[in-house]
C-alpha cells in the first residue's frame, strides 16, 4: 500500500457526514449525565461540512513538471531524457484526454473529491493480508498516574472514554476539527458563539477570514460499528450502528456484551468494570482454534473461509463481531521495551485480534495500550483525533479509579462468549492461516533510535523546518548505508478539503542529494556557511513540497487517478506508466510518516515493499526519535546508525564547527 502512513506535515485530521450541521441553540439540559459525552461543543460537529471546500484536480503540466522534478534526483542523465519523452508525450495526447475526463467526471460529483472512490477500490481491491501490508499502530503513552496502568482499570477507563466519544461525535456535540494558523483569534468562544450562527453553507469562508481551516470530518462515521468484510475480488465496508455491545478478546477467545443500553446511555462503569473483570478471570484454556487470525490471511482466503463460516451456521456470531462498537484485546503479556511493544502492537500473535474491525485497542497486562487499525475506511488523522481525546479523557476524568470496586452484577448472565461450528476444513484453514501469520511477521524486523544532542527547538532557531532536516537525515542515513537515493515517501494529509485522503511528498530532491553527497561523499570539501547554506535550500524546497501537497498539489494521486480512469474504461496504458522509472518512484524504499502527540508515545507500520524500510519519526523539542522496520533485503540497525551520524553531522554544523570536529 502507497498510503498506510498515520502522520500528517500539519497534523490535520478528519468527520462525520450525517450529523446536525445547522447552527443548534445550545442547552445542557437536553442531555442527560456529563458522564454521557466528551464535552458539549457549542459549533456542531459537521457544521462546516457542506462548505468545506472541493479538492482540486491539479493542472496536467503541473503535475507532470513536478513528476520530472521528483524523477530528476533518481535517474542518469540517459534514464532522465526517455521519461521526460514519455511524460511529455503524455501530456500531450493520452494524458491530456484523460485528464480532461478526469475534470469532467469530478464537476458532475460535487458531494466528494476526485480520489476518494478510486482510493476506497485502492485498498479494498488489494488482496494481500491487511496485518503488515496495511494496518498501522500507535501506542498510548502510559497514564501519568502509574495506579491508573491497572489493566482492569485501564481498560474499563478506555471502554468508557470511547463510548463518551462515540456519543458525543453522534449527538453532534465533538468539537469540529479546526486546523488554527491563529488561535488567539479563532479559537475561542467568542468567535464560536458567533460561527455557530452563520448557515453551514457558507460557514468555512467565516473561518477562512479570521485564518482558520476547518477540516474533513467525513470518515468519523466509520470509527464505530464498522468492519472490512472480506469479499472475493474486492472486500466491502459495513457499519451497523445499531450495535450496543463490545467486542473482547483474550486468549483467541471472543466475547460480547453491551456497553450501551437500550436508551442509549452508557451502562455504569463499575459494570463494564465487573464484565472485563469477569473476561480476565475466565479459565477458559487458549483457543485451539482462534477465529481471529483468519482475519490476518490473504483476502481472496479469508472470504471463502468467512462462506464456509457462515455455511456452517455462524452467522449470528459473525453479525455480532461485524457490529460491535469496536474491538478491545485484552493480552497476557507485559511488555519489555518499545521494540517488543512494536511487534505486539503492530501485528502480535495473530490470535488475540480482529485485524478487519475499523480499530482495536490492545491493553497488555501491564497496561501498556495502543490501537491498530484497518486502513481502507480513513487515515490516520481521524484515529488520532480520538487517541488524543481518549487519552485526555482517561487521565484527566477517569470514571473508576484503581480502589473503585466492580458491581455487583451478573456477569456471567452478561458477557457472552462467542463459541463457533468449525468443521475440518475450517480448523485446516485457521491453523494455515497461522503458519502463513508465523512466516510472515518472523521476517520483520523493528528497532528505534533517539537522538538527544538536538531537536525542533534548535532547528527554528536557525530557520529550518524540523520536518525537512529529519527527512534529509533518512536520505544521507540511506546515502552512507547504501551509496543510492532511493524512491521515498512521506504522507501528508488533504483533509482541509471535502473528502480529502492523502497526497504525496516527494523528499527525494536534487537539494537532498547534493546537500547528502555533500556532508556524506565529500567530508572537508565544503566550508561550513556552504553547508549552512545547502540545509537552507533544502528546507525551503521541502517546505514548498509540504504547502503544495497539503493544498492538494502534488503528482501521485493525479496520476494514479488517470491511470485508474484508463483501466476502468479498459484502455491500454500509455507507455509513461510502463516505465521503470515510473515503477521505480512507486517502489518506495523508503516510506515515512511523522507523528507527534502528547497521547503517543510511538507509532509504526511495516515496509510497503519487501526491499524497503518503514520509517516512524516524531521531532520533539530537543529530541528526534525513528521507530524503524525492515525485512531481511534491508539491514535496519545499520540504517538507524546511519541516520545518528547523519543527525549529528547536521547538528554539529548548525554550531558552526567542522563535520568530526
Amino acid at each position: 500500500m502507497l498510503s498506510h502512513q498515520v502522520g500528517s506535515s500539519l497534523r490535520m485530521y478528519g468527520s462525520l457526514k450525517s450529523l446536525r450541521t445547522s447552527a443548534l441553540v445550545f442547552d445542557k439540559r437536553h442531555y442527560s449525565s456529563n458522564n454521557e459525552y466528551l464535552h458539549l461543543s457549542i459549533v456542531p460537529s459537521m457544521h462546516y461540512q457542506k462548505s468545506l471546500p472541493r479538492l482540486p484536480v491539479p493542472k496536467l503540466e503541473d503535475t507532470i513538471r513536478r513528476y520530472l522534478a521528483a524523477q530528476r534526483p533518481l535517474l542518469d542523465d540517459d534514464q532522465f531524457r526517455e521519461t521526460e519523452k514519455l511524460a511529455n508525450d503524455f501530456q500531450s495526447h493520452a494524458g491530456k484526454r484523460l485528464h480532461e475526463e478526469l475534470v469532467a467526471q469530478d464537476k458532475n460529483n460535487k458531494h466528494t473529491s476526485y480520489i476518494s472512490a478510486p482510493w476506497f477500490d485502492m485498498y479494498l481491491s488489494a488482496r494481500e493480508s491487511v496485518v503488515l501490508n496495511s494496518n498501522p499502530f500507535m501506542s498510548f503513552n502510559p497514564d501519568p498516574k502509574s495506579e491508573y496502568n491497572d489493566q482492569l482499570v485501564r481498560g474499563t477507563n478506555m471502554v468508557c472514554s470511547a463510548v463518551r466519544f462515540m456519543k458525543t461525535l453522534r449527538h453532534g456535540l465533538l468539537e469540529p476539527e479546526v486546523f488554527h494558523l491563529n488561535p488567539a483569534k479563532s479559537d475561542t468562544d467568542g468567535f464560536k458563539k458567533l460561527i455557530r450562527w452563520v448557515p453551514s453553507s457558507l460557514s468555512w469562508y467565516g473561518a477562512y477570514m479570521l485564518n482558520a481551516y476547518p477540516l474533513d470530518m467525513s470518515q468519523y462515521f466509520r470509527l464505530f460499528n464498522s468492519t472490512r468484510i472480506p469479499k472475493l475480488g474486492r472486500d466491502e465496508l459495513f457499519t451497523d450502528w445499531k450495535g450496543r455491545h463490545l467486542l473482547v478478546m483474550r486468549k483467541g477467545n471472543m466475547y460480547a456484551f453491551d456497553v450501551v443500553d437500550k436508551d442509549g446511555n452508557l451502562i455504569k462503569p463499575a459494570e463494564i468494570q465487573s464484565h472485563l473483570k469477569y473476561i480476565l478471570d475466565d479459565p477458559t484454556p487458549a483457543a485451539a482454534f482462534p477465529l481471529g487470525v483468519l482475519t490476518s490471511e490473504n483476502r481472496d482466503v479469508w472470504a471463502g473461509l468467512r462462506d464456509k463460516l457462515l455455511a456452517a451456521g455462524n452467522g449470528e456470531l459473525l453479525q455480532i463481531v461485524d457490529s460491535a462498537i469496536f474491538c478491545l484485546s485484552l493480552d497476557d503479556d507485559s511488555m519489555r521495551d518499545h521494540i517488543h511493544i512494536s511487534h505486539n502492537m503492530l501485528h502480535g500473535d495473530g490470535c488475540n485480534r480482529w485485524y478487519d474491525k475499523s480499530f482495536n485497542i490492545i491493553l497488555a497486562k501491564d497496561g501498556q495500550a495502543a490501537i491498530n487499525f484497518e486502513h481502507s475506511w480513513g487515515d490516520g488523522v481521524a484515529v488520532l483525533r480520538f487517541q488524543n481525546e481518549i487519552f485526555k479523557d482517561t487521565t484527566e476524568k477517569p470514571l473508576i479509579n484503581p480502589s473503585s470496586v466492580p458491581a455487583a452484577v451478573d456477569s456471567d448472565a452478561a458477557v457472552r462468549r462467542l463459541q463457533f461450528n468449525l468443521g475440518g476444513e475450517l480448523e485446516s484453514g485457521i491453523k494455515k492461516a497461522k503458519e502463513n501469520f508465523d512466516v510472515a511477521v518472523s521476517k520483520l524486523t523493528i528497532d528505534a533510535m533517539e537522538f538527544k544532542k538536538g531537536g525542533k527547538e534548535q532547528l527554528k532557531k536557525k530557520k529550518l523546518s524540523p520536518d525537512a532536516i529529519s527527512q534529509l537525515a533518512f536520505q544521507m542515513g540511506f546515502l552512507r548505508q547504501y551509496g543510492q537515493t532511493v524512491a521515498t515517501y512521506e504522507s501528508c494529509s488533504t483533509a482541509a478539503f471535502k473528502h480529502g485522503r492523502t497526497e504525496t511528498i516527494r523528499p527525494a530532491t536534487t537539494h537532498t542529494k547534493r546537500c547528502a553527497h555533500a556532508f556524506v561523499c565529500q567530508p572537508g570539501q565544503h566550508s561550513t556557511d556552504e553547508l549552512l547554506a545547502m540545509l537552507s535550500e533544502c528546507s525551503k524546497y521541502h517546505g514548498q513540497l509540504t504547502k503544495e501537497a497539503a493544498m492538494g498539489q502534488g503528482f501521485d494521486r493525479h496520476l494514479f487517478a488517470m491511470r485508474y480512469l484508463a483501466n476502468s474504461k479498459g484502455e491500454p496504458l500509455h507507455s509513461l506508466y510502463k516505465d521503470p522509472a515510473y515503477t521505480a518512484i512507486n517502489h518506495n524504499i523508503l516510506s515515512t510518516s511523522t507523528l507527534t502527540s502528547p497521547a503517543v508515545s510511538l507509532g509504526g507500520f511495516a515496509p510497503v515493499v519487501p526491499d524497503g524500510f518503514g520509517v516512524g519519526y516524531g521531532v520533539h523539542d530537543d529530541w528526534i526519535g525513528c521507530n524503524v522496520s525492515s525485512y531481511p533485503d534491508r539491514n535496519v540497525h545499520e540504517f538507524l546508525q546511519c541516520v545518528h551520524k547523519s543527525l549529528e553531522d547536521i547538528f554539529t554544523v548548525l554550531e558552526g564547527k567542522p563535520i568530526g570536529s
